[in-house]
């Protein structure tokens, strides 16, 4: 899902903490006009969203993308719940593993490709407390050891 063209407009980082990423797939989003004009401004905060599969349709809540600043008496709900694109046999693959394996569907992040909005939707896997300190011990573990060898290198 890289190369040229693609303009990363929000990334949900808390979810790298919170989950296991084991799958992503890249999904349309049907917007209305000003939403996408408030994403090319960059006014998106993926933080709390999770996408739901609800009568064979793949549904994001809770994205929150911000009235436009232009926008009058057009402008959209900021959290109101929008349709993601995906092919049928792709909404029934995840369905299944939502429903047996217990995983749940999360935004990862929102780029402009091609000129059009993309979704990044993640198959994710929640993380236990214990696992959340292990990732952050090992993250301040590389910090040290990169400060000693620039230390080191002096």
């Amino acid at each position: 899902m890289s190369g040229g063209g693609i303009k990363v407009v929000a990334e949900n980082r808390q979810a790298r903490h919170n989950y296991f990423v084991e799958e992503r797939l890249e999904a349309g989003i049907i917007l209305t006009g000003t939403e996408i004009k408030s994403i090319r401004a960059g006014r998106v905060n993926l933080r709390d969203s999770y996408a739901e599969i609800t009568d064979g349709e793949v549904w994001a809540a809770r994205m929150h993308i911000s009235p436009y600043d232009k926008g009058n008496r057009f402008n959209h709900n900021p959290l109101r719940r929008r349709k993601l694109l995906l092919h049928k046999a792709q909404i029934r693959k995840l369905s299944g593993k939502v429903q047996q394996q217990g995983m749940t569907l999360v935004p990862l992040r929102l780029y402009i490709a091609r000129g059009l909005a993309k979704v990044e939707i993640g198959l994710c896997r929640g993380k236990k407390t214990y696992d959340k300190r292990a990732a952050i011990a090992g993250r301040d573990a590389e910090r040290e050891i990169a400060r000693a060898f620039r230390a080191a290198a002096r």
